[in-house]
């Protein structure tokens, strides 16, 4: 790589580390009171899918360790918002659901989230915004490689 480059691919990498900080200090303080952002990203997922995921192909999905993923599904289930039940034919594996109250906490975090990430995008153009979606994604595709 030639120092341009170099160059080049610290500027990108510091905008989106600084765009990360800031959209989830922005997000959090939007949530619904006691949701984090990693909470919502877990329902958000089940909501989505509306299927059940163990706990490791959830902390797969999300890149974390699996110590970090059962933290984040237990205060779910203490607030109502997953079923967390075992896998009848192996004792030792255990299934996850978004329960009804996930559902409407979901539903009650986009509300909240929308209008922050609408004014964003509202403000940069619906167009640049568009434009800038498959370079967000082929770079996200190539971090998920590694």
């Amino acid at each position: 790589m030639s120092a341009q480059t170099d160059s080049l691919a610290v500027a990108l990498f510091s905008e989106i580390f600084m765009i990360d900080q800031l959209a989830h200090n922005r997000l959090t303080k939007a949530l619904p009171r006691g949701m984090e952002l990693s909470h919502f990203s877990v329902l958000n997922h089940l909501s989505r899918l509306s299927e059940e995921r163990t706990p490791a192909q959830l902390a797969q999905t999300f890149h974390l360790t699996r110590g970090a993923m059962t933290n984040t599904l237990a205060k779910l289930a203490r607030a109502g918002h997953v079923h967390i039940r075992p896998d009848w034919d192996d004792a030792r594996r255990k299934f996850v659901s978004i329960s009804p109250a996930g559902r409407e906490a979901t539903d009650a975090a986009i509300a909240a989230m929308t209008p922050v990430i609408g004014e964003i995008v509202n403000g940069i153009g619906a167009e640049r915004a568009r434009q800038a979606l498959p370079v967000l994604r082929e770079l996200r595709e190539r971090l998920g490689e590694g």
